[in-house]
């Protein structure tokens, strides 16, 4: 992975409260996973950022070995990785992706 990359990627985790590695974006995702990910993340009405890996190698691998992660999407909430789809689904569905979310003071608006 380039110095670049990961310049890049600690630079987005550090402006983005939470930032999404995604295939497609936010609005056309290209892949389940990524958009299971993105509605869950709506109807919590947070507010996130997105990086769409398929439109950058270097990124698409570098995010893998950043976090030592195999798989896209990747979830981070103020700088630490959250895990991906399933991960982030079994939190949604327990009530504890709302719960880090508050207590990382991120604003959301949907209740449990």
């Amino acid at each position: 992975m380039s110095d670049s990359t990961t310049a890049r990627i600690e630079r987005e985790i550090a402006e983005n409260p939470v930032m999404l590695y995604m295939k497609g974006t936010a609005m056309f995702p290209q892949c389940g996973f990524s958009a299971r990910v993105v509605q869950i993340l709506t109807h919590l009405g947070v507010k996130f950022a997105t990086a769409n890996v398929l439109e950058d190698d270097g990124l698409r691998e570098g995010i893998k070995s950043f976090s030592n992660w195999p798989t896209v999407p990747q979830l981070y909430v103020k700088g630490e990785f959250v895990g991906g789809c399933d991960i982030v689904t079994e939190m949604f569905q327990a009530g504890e992706l709302e719960t880090l979310l508050a207590e990382k003071g991120v604003q959301h608006t949907a209740q449990a």
